[in-house]
């Protein structure tokens, strides 16, 4: 008998839109009042507010049209992996990105494990300060090298990126996507909580750069051997120096986001601004980085499809004005529980609500000013409620199709969903198990 086939991302992608389109016909329509909040600007739900709206069904021909509203809406994120695409595929052009991984091969020969661990931390770096995600994706290719050159796995690239950041960011302290919007829309210091995160943050990424050595070594095979290309001491200055632009761009970016307050957009231009002044010091000429330019974009169009595409299906449930109704009906019974029970089923809740809601800020504005007044009553502290969000949407990352950036990374790296499904999902019970920990914990020391 013929082995079925799982569906292309696409497909999978669509079938989702189709799925949040019968839900509309079935989920009865309801919304929450909402209002401005001053802290952070953004509009929030009024707890208790809900109430029952006229039904609002999402046709079939409706539900194609979310696709490009989807693009659109997603346009300044697509825009993103365009340009850094365009910018990485010029720096790649320069040949720089091969000499530093040939570096790296070399400096650390039967060391591989180290630059694992090295990969994987600078990573999660970027998880746990900005939320990282998107940007993983026109990195991707550069990770096929390092690790085609080590004999790994492209799962191990995927891994050691966007597997360390999302748990990173996960677990972490600091991210203003996450956990600092989260702490102003429930009133409570930014940082707070802090030290606490920070162990289970080291516990987390432990485990899995432990799980992701072991994954590579298991599944090693023999190294693709870059041929070596004659060289001169300007060309090797040059790769230096853009070398260090890079690092420089991400500091920048990373100080942009924390300090500027910089979205999309703006990551864009100073992307593109890399870019182009990597193709002049790498003398590819106006020309040569237009056409590097031009290459980046045409390898990240898939990218930039799929993440429209799961945009698609918030898109179907918003107009089908049952995201409301589900966020009401996942944490209204919650109140009944016990303190613990109430604050574990909480992560559980936010588990299953960031499959149709993907974005973490969108998710914080949505749930904590209902959860905030819950927890009051209930005796449980607003830094638990914080905890059992964190967990819940942001190790969901992980493994929900609905997110488009994970389904980007898995296309660039050439990995079927079904196969990091098969890699993640024991990872990912055992993290979200490690939450669960760290949430009763948190209770039993009286974290606040």
């Amino acid at each position: 008998m013929k082995k079925l086939a799982f569906p292309h991302p696409l497909t999978l992608l669509v079938l989702f839109i189709l799925i949040g389109m019968m839900l509309s016909h079935l989920i009865p329509s309801g919304e929450y009042d909402r209002k401005t909040d001053e802290q952070t600007g953004r509009e929030v739900v009024i707890s208790g507010s809900y109430h029952e709206v006229p039904p609002s069904p999402v046709g079939f021909f409706d539900a194609i049209v979310a696709i490009p509203r989807g693009m659109i809406e997603a346009s300044d994120i697509i825009f993103l992996v365009f340009l850094i695409g365009g910018a990485f595929t010029v720096v790649d052009q320069t040949k720089a990105l091969k000499k530093g991984v040939s570096w790296l091969t070399t400096r650390f020969h039967g060391k591989e494990s180290i630059i694992i661990i090295l990969v994987s931390i600078a990573f999660a770096t970027g998880g746990a300060l900005e939320n990282m995600q998107e940007e993983i994706i026109a990195l991707i290719p550069v990770l096929l090298i390092l690790t085609n050159s080590l004999g790994f796995k492209p799962m191990v690239a995927v891994s050691m990126s966007a597997g360390s950041a999302f748990v990173a960011s996960s677990f972490s302290p600091i991210n203003p996507f996450q956990v600092g919007i989260a702490q102003k829309l429930a009133q409570i210091p930014l940082l707070s909580g802090g030290g606490f995160r920070l162990v289970f943050l080291f516990i987390a990424l432990s485990l899995w750069i432990f799980w992701t050595i072991r994954y590579a070594y298991k599944t090693r095979t023999d190294p693709v051997l870059n041929e070596n290309e004659p060289t001169d001491q300007s060309s090797d200055a040059r790769s230096y120096v853009i070398l260090g632009m890079v690092v420089l761009t991400f500091a920048v970016m990373v100080y942009g986001i924390l300090k500027l307050e910089w979205d999309f957009n703006q990551l864009s231009a100073i992307f593109f601004i890399m870019g182009v002044v990597a193709g002049l010091v790498g003398k590819l000429g106006l020309t040569g980085t237009a056409q590097a330019y031009i290459k980046g974009f045409k390898e990240m169009a898939f990218a930039a499809l799929l993440i429209g595409f799961a945009r698609g299906i918030y898109v179907v449930l918003e107009d089908g004005r049952i995201i409301d109704t589900i966020v009401h009906g996942l944490f209204t019974p919650i109140s009944e529980l016990p303190v613990q029970l109430s604050a574990l089923g909480m992560m559980v809740a936010h588990t299953l609500l960031h499959v149709p809601v993907p974005s973490q800020s969108g998710q914080a504005v949505l749930t904590m000013p209902l959860l905030v007044p819950l927890s009051d009553l209930i005796g449980l502290a607003r830094q638990v409620t914080i905890l059992a969000y964190q967990f819940g949407s942001g190790l969901t990352d992980l493994i929900t199709p609905t997110n488009g950036a994970l389904m980007a990374i898995l296309a660039a790296a050439g990995i079927k969903y079904d196969e990091w499904f098969g890699f993640i999902i024991k990872k990912y019970l055992l993290l979200l198990a490690l939450g669960a920990v760290a949430i009763v914990v948190a209770i039993n020391i009286g974290l606040n």
